[in-house]
């Protein structure tokens, strides 16, 4: 296979040039209105004056926010699949399935070819970003690996398909890409995710992997079928795949797993990168080490706003874009994108670290967190000091999902997988070490935790090996496209949850 990294290298010194002088908010200004221009022909634009704006001022008090149910609803439902002209110019060609973590109810996303086209220019700035960090790199030399749901698509109607995101991004690799994308063809297309991943497992040990993506929940669960092929407890990734150079990771929180990860990347020359990518869009990446921020990608066919969390259930919340946002403080997302989404409530929560250029954190969901007793976690809080105190007692999270039960003064309630697993007495330090860390990060937890009044300490069940993939399983959600709702926050669904792992 030629090695096309020198190429790459050369666009990597044009396209960093470029980066240091981008002016992000003067370039967010010009997308915005560039989308608006697009699309002030379609029934949205003209329902929304789009041949009148002509500043971020104008759009916003012409565009009330909006979430995926209200654009289903009103916009995208009455003409489905055949969606032409409505929030997009010309025929929308993909949906990508998106199903929520909080709600679990399937999305219909519509897909451009403007968005394609984006989400390809996304996966070369990850690459650019690499290439730059390690001079050396040949990561065009073999295969780069994707992790992902099946890219078998379904008709929708003639012309217009629906599938994973990871799909759609699987059968429109560009062709220069083609042969150095894995799996392809009919292995790519096996929908079982048990199947699939033992013959993606063997079949991966003979190719050349260079790069490996994925949600990290569903990357370990891979990588224990790679350790019963192939045992390699003391350098595992260097002796899987002896050329690996960077492992993509993103979806979730990373914090309950950077100590597993840690370890199987030792001996490896390969490096973590955490990207942003959303069905709606691709949202932004890594461009330095890790915990360092991801930078926004403010050229891209997007258009970002920033609503302050505590207002966003408010009439009027505040909207800020990159001229007016702050560092630290937590924003709900909301997005305009070239696929026809208009301040469309994303749901995720972030907080920028800077803003020359714009770099931030994703802290959690705008439903992901936990207050049943008035003790206001955020999904980042508990993610965090989940993380922590497995190190305390030298586990390791394979995934974990938390609730509250009301009995007695009240408590919160973890349904923890460990590898390897614990006993009893590691349980009990667990707990103890997650009820410090959280007290410690939040003022609301500690008073609602002082003296045992206004809650009792939490409680932690550990289950087997392979229970949550047995329960997405059985929710008819295994595979690497769905995520394991971290938070449950309705003690009715969440007893539902606890009821399942106790029967089994």
């Amino acid at each position: 296979m030629l090695d096309a990294t020198p190429l790459l290298r050369a666009y990597a010194v044009w396209r960093l040039r470029q980066l240091n002088r981008q002016d992000a908010v003067a370039e967010q200004q010009r997308q915005l209105l560039k989308l608006v221009r697009r699309a002030k022909a379609t029934r949205f634009g003209q329902e929304h004056g789009f041949g009148s704006v002509g500043s971020v001022a104008d759009y916003q008090s012409a565009v009330p926010l909006r979430t995926y149910d209200t654009f289903w609803q009103s916009y995208w439902e009455p003409s489905f699949p055949r969606l032409r002209d409505v929030t997009w110019p010309g025929t929308i060609p993909y949906f990508a399935l998106s199903s929520g973590t909080s709600s679990g109810i399937t999305k219909h996303i519509p897909v451009s070819q403007a968005m394609v086209k984006a989400n390809e220019r996304a996966a070369i700035e990850l690459l650019v970003h690499h290439v730059a960090n390690r001079p050396h790199s040949r990561i065009l030399g073999g295969a780069n690996f994707m992790l992902g749901g099946s890219t078998r698509l379904r008709p929708l109607a003639p012309g217009i398909t629906a599938g994973d995101l990871s799909g759609l991004a699987a059968n429109r690799v560009p062709w220069w890409a083609r042969r150095r994308f894995f799996p392809a063809g009919p292995l790519g297309e096996v929908t079982d995710w048990e199947e699939k991943t033992g013959l993606l497992a063997r079949q991966s040990l003979k190719e050349d992997i260079r790069s490996i993506s994925g949600t990290p929940s569903w990357l370990l669960l891979f990588f224990e079928e790679l350790e019963r092929l192939v045992p390699a407890r003391e350098r595992p990734l260097a002796t899987w795949y002896p050329d690996l150079e960077m492992l993509v990771h993103g979806g979730v929180s990373f914090a309950p797993y950077r100590t597993r990860f840690a370890e199987l990347l030792v001996g490896s020359g390969a490096e973590p990168r955490e990207v942003y990518p959303a069905s709606e869009g691709f949202i932004a990446i890594a461009d330095r080490g890790p915990d360092q921020g991801l930078r926004l990608l403010a050229d891209n066919g997007l258009f970002f706003e920033f609503v302050p969390v505590a207002e966003l259930s408010a009439s009027r919340p505040t909207r800020h874009w990159l001229a007016t946002a702050e560092i630290e403080i937590d924003y709900a997302l909301v997005l305009t994108s070239c696929a026809g989404l208009w301040s469309y409530i994303l749901g995720d929560t972030i907080r920028f670290s800077d803003l020359h250029p714009p770099r931030l954190f994703v802290t959690g969901r705008t439903s992901y967190g936990l207050s049943a007793f008035g003790e206001h976690l955020t999904g980042e809080q508990i993610d965090r000091a989940v993380g922590a105190a497995a190190e305390t007692i030298a586990g390791h999270v394979v995934d974990y999902t938390v609730g509250p039960v009301f009995e007695g003064r009240g408590h919160h309630l973890y349904i923890v997988e460990f590898q390897p697993s614990v006993t009893p007495k590691q349980v009990a330090t667990f707990c103890q070490s997650l009820d410090a860390h959280l007290a410690a990060s939040n003022a609301d937890y500690a008073e609602h935790r002082k003296g045992d009044f206004g809650m009792a300490p939490p409680q932690a069940v550990a289950v087997p090996p392979g229970s949550f993939a047995a329960w997405m399983k059985a929710r008819d959600k295994l595979g690497a496209q769905n995520k394991v709702p971290r938070v449950v926050a309705d003690s009715a669904a969440f007893q539902v949850i606890v009821d399942w792992f106790f029967a089994c």
